[in-house]
């Protein structure tokens, strides 16, 4: 195997990135070197480009990709839950100062990644696991989403929405959604009861869909004045609101008048500070029992984009034109 490999480099924030030659990394204990055939092109990954997402920590010039699915071709130290050969997915770099998967080989700790669901694809793998963590951990982890619950989902057609929507329904939950007109028969399609934020406000459709009473859990995944409506739309005393964008001011007293409780959601947190990564892994194997049973799918752009055409991926995530998740292919499936 060459000691060289080819990878997208961000060298300076608001500047294109580069394709070069740079050296192959070599696992360490508890890693495993994986061979990457697709990465997800999240919107985290743009802002850093960009110069933004100072939360990530992830100073230039820098290797960028979270997301990556592909083929583990060597061991580190220390690690016995898998073979040469497995193919795996995770939410395993370009955070924290660690190289990140838009390149041909990355070396992850075995912690973060679990083996790829069967029935998918490497671009629908790639596709899953920022998205998918994020929901669970708000969903199951913070909430204990449940049957006989109603669930509202802000959001509902973007990539951690949509994966909110179907695990609350799989795990037994009446789930509403917000979206744009646009989205709205997605979000039906998905198994939720769709509300057009744009014609419908808080108090109404509190009042149609729960009698007023508001909803067990809301989910908000936008993040500014739609965190500001959910503690509006949170059931009294027990109801409990979850966000993945909470990072603004807002005022708690509607939460408070409600007696209701409120949870911040920060995915990135294992990766920046190596505390619970192996939950990470579980949470990805949760997604295989779910892609498994038929309770779960991933809508990925149709667009094809090799490592060549990365800046154009970027750009369809920075602009907001996929329909689904972008996805930018390393090497063969």
């Amino acid at each position: 195997m060459n000691n060289t490999m080819l990878a997208a480099i961000a060298e300076t924030a608001q500047a294109p990135l580069v394709v070069r030659h740079v050296p192959r990394p070599v696992p360490g204990k508890g890693q495993v070197l994986i061979k990457v055939h697709a990465v997800g092109v999240n919107p985290l990954d743009t802002k850093i480009a960009a110069g933004g997402g100072a939360h990530a920590r992830q100073p230039l010039p820098a290797v960028l990709g979270i997301d990556l699915a592909g083929t583990v071709v060597e061991l580190g130290e220390d690690v016995h839950d898998f073979a040469s050969g497995d193919e795996v997915f995770g939410m395993a770099g370009g955070i924290g100062g660690a190289q990140g998967a838009l390149a041909e080989y990355i070396a992850v700790d075995a912690r973060l990644i679990a083996l790829k669901p069967r029935a998918l694809s490497m671009r629908e793998a790639a596709a899953l696991p920022l998205v998918f963590i994020t929901a669970w951990e708000g969903l199951v982890d913070r909430a204990n989403v449940r049957s006989g619950q109603q669930v509202l989902i802000h959001g509902g057609a973007g990539g951690v929405g949509q994966m909110a929507v179907q695990i609350a329904k799989a795990r037994g939950a009446e789930v509403y959604a917000t979206g744009s007109a646009s989205s709205l028969d997605f979000i039906h399609e998905l198994g939720a009861t769709a509300i057009d934020y744009r014609t419908q406000d808080t108090e109404s459709y509190v009042r149609l869909h729960t009698d007023g009473e508001g909803f067990d859990i809301v989910y908000d995944t936008v993040g500014g004045p739609t965190l500001d409506a959910s503690f509006n739309a949170v059931k009294t005393y027990t109801g409990h609101v979850l966000s993945c964008l909470g990072w603004g001011q807002h005022s708690l007293a509607p939460l408070s008048f409600r007696g209701a409780s409120y949870s911040g959601v920060f995915t990135l947190m294992p990766l920046l500070t190596g505390k619970g990564r192996e939950h990470h892994g579980q949470i990805l194997r949760e997604a295989t029992v779910l892609f498994e049973a038929g309770a779960l799918r991933i809508k990925v752009d149709q667009t094809r984009f090799g490592l060549g055409d990365v800046n154009e991926a970027f750009a369809q995530v920075a602009e907001g034109r996929g329909k689904g998740k972008t996805v930018v292919e390393i090497g063969a499936e």
